[in-house]
This record gives C-alpha cells, structure tokens and sequence, in this order.
C-alpha cells in the first residue's frame, strides 16, 4: 500500500511563490508516475503537472512558465514549484501516484492566494 503526504500549503499574496513537497511510502516511487491536482468547492479536480518514471513533464496551459515539477527518486518525493501565484490558484492541491493502473492519491494541502 502506497500512502502519500503533501505539505507546503499556506496562504500567500499574488506575485509569491509556494513549494509544495508530496513524499510517498513504499519502494515502486522511482517507476511511478506522479501528477498534481487542484480543486475548488464545486469544480471537477484538473491537473496541474505530470512527472512521468522518467522525468517528463507535462503543465496545464494555465500554469506553463510558473509551475516547476520536479521528483527526488532518493527521497521518494515529488515536488511542485509554484512562482507568480495569482488567487485563481487558490485551492486544495492533490498528489497522485500512478503505478500500472492504480492510482494513489495524498489528503490535499490548501493553498490561498490573496489578491
């Protein structure tokens, strides 16, 4: 069983930066591939960044250019980088681990961004 935990929410003014950290149990981390979600109360959950086993990455057009993932196989953590926040990024952000064709999913970490 894989249990992921996020950290790194808070609240902070636009223009700022946050780094969310997600550290995962178990010993498949490094042949994962690891996404970060967000959700608002009433909006479906949409991803935000993939990393894939072998350090690919993909962004949602509304965060290209300020959001950074990045994963630490050592660590057994992936991370997310966020630069130039705006408060439309206000939200919980999820982790999620993909291994085959389970997924895994943390508790969330809220992040807020005041205007």
């Amino acid at each position: 069983q894989v249990q992921l935990v996020e950290s790194g929410g808070g609240l902070v003014q636009a223009g700022g930066s946050l780094r969310l950290s997600c550290a995962a149990s178990g010993s498949t981390f490094s042949v994962a591939a690891i996404a970060w979600y967000r959700q608002t109360p009433g909006k479906q959950r949409e991803a935000v960044a993939s990393v894939s086993s072998g350090g690919s990455t993909n962004y949602a057009d509304s965060v290209k250019g300020r959001f950074t993932i990045s994963r630490d196989n050592t660590k057994n953590t992936v991370y997310l980088q966020m630069n130039s926040l705006k408060p439309e990024d206000t939200a919980v952000y999820y982790c999620k681990l993909r291994i085959l064709t389970y997924d895994y999913w943390g508790q969330g970490t809220q992040v807020t961004v005041s205007s």
